[in-house]
């Protein structure tokens, strides 16, 4: 037996109104995709993380100007062709299929576009490429080395030795005044640097591959034992950011949190204290100078005359007499 005709109006009010209730969410959830958190991921948030130095803001702009333009078009053009072919090319509207199999100016057209496609990529990746490497004269060196799983910081140049950041328990969050969002990103330890200043991140692991990442300054480094890998990033404002390591390393991957506290140069000179290091760099000791070697009175004797008054209790060398018996 079919379906009543009050029942199926009945069905159809419901999903009408489960379509309307959905759209009506979308709608409401839509200004929180736009209300992005600085430092730290969006719940329900669709985009990158705000950026808060100058190579996170070339990145964004060659995703959102360069990558996403061209992705979106990639995929509107595929799209439309296979719309095409099964509208236009099915059974009912094109019952005699054709013949041929091959056609050399379509064959060489998409050979030839995507290489012209990733060419015109490769010119903005490489500049952008450039700039994480054309690193400015750094105020500040921080070394990062990655263990099994936690953080080792150390500034050599303000003599404050390395510190372990582990992850924050949970238990604590709370009793710092941290929302439980930030848990797994919130770190025990954090790494402290000045606003406004280039920081040069000098990197190794201890033990396995492990990858600072950072997204708020657009950072994302390997971390590999024996080497030693660097980077840079000028913080453009205080407060708090987190990332995590991002290079599958072990059992406790997903606790090794990464968080940096950008202060002004006051607050960083004030942590540097209290971490019993100086503002004042170390300078190398000089090696000490050698014995300054006195000349022999021979040397002195540039012209006959002097040579003639120089002392003769010099040694003479054992070849003379028989150069003289030559003579």
């Amino acid at each position: 037996m079919g379906m009543g005709t009050r029942a199926r109006g009945t069905l159809k009010g419901a999903v009408a109104s489960t379509v309307l209730g959905a759209g009506l969410a979308i709608f409401a959830a839509a200004p929180t995709w736009a209300q992005d958190l600085m430092g730290q991921p969006t719940p329900g948030g669709i985009g990158l993380q705000p950026a808060a130095a100058p190579l996170k803001h070339d990145a964004i702009w060659f995703h959102d100007i360069i990558l996403m333009p061209v992705i979106t078009a990639i995929t509107l053009l595929v799209l439309g062709l296979l719309a095409w072919i099964v509208f236009r090319y099915n059974r009912r509207t094109n019952p005699t299929a054709a013949r041929w199999s091959h056609n050399t100016l379509i064959e060489v057209i998409w050979t030839v576009l995507p290489v012209v496609i990733l060419v015109f990529i490769s010119l903005f990746s490489f500049r952008l490429l450039f700039a994480y490497h054309d690193m400015p004269t750094p105020d500040l060196t921080v070394k990062v080395t990655a263990n099994q799983w936690n953080w080792g910081y150390e500034y050599p140049d303000q003599n404050v030795s390395e510190y372990i950041s582990n992850m924050l328990p949970e238990d604590q969050l709370a009793e710092r005044g941290l929302p439980h969002s930030v848990y797994r990103l919130a770190a025990t330890e954090p790494m402290v640097v000045p606003v406004g200043k280039t920081v040069q991140l000098v990197i190794t692991a201890s033990d396995v591959i492990h990858a600072f990442a950072l997204p708020a300054f657009g950072l994302k480094i390997d971390a590999v034992p024996g080497r030693i890998n660097t980077t840079w990033f000028k913080a453009e404002r205080t407060g708090v950011f987190y990332g995590q390591c991002s290079e599958l390393c072990g059992v406790d991957h997903a606790f090794m949190p990464i968080e940096i506290h950008v202060v002004t140069q006051a607050g960083f000179e004030q942590w540097i204290a209290s971490k019993g290091g100086s503002m004042t760099p170390k300078v190398a000791e000089a090696p000490a100078a050698a014995p300054a070697v006195e000349a022999a009175p021979a040397a002195e004797a540039s012209t006959p005359e002097a040579a003639a008054a120089a002392p003769t209790d010099q040694p003479v060398p054992a070849a003379a007499p028989a150069a003289a018996a030559a003579h």
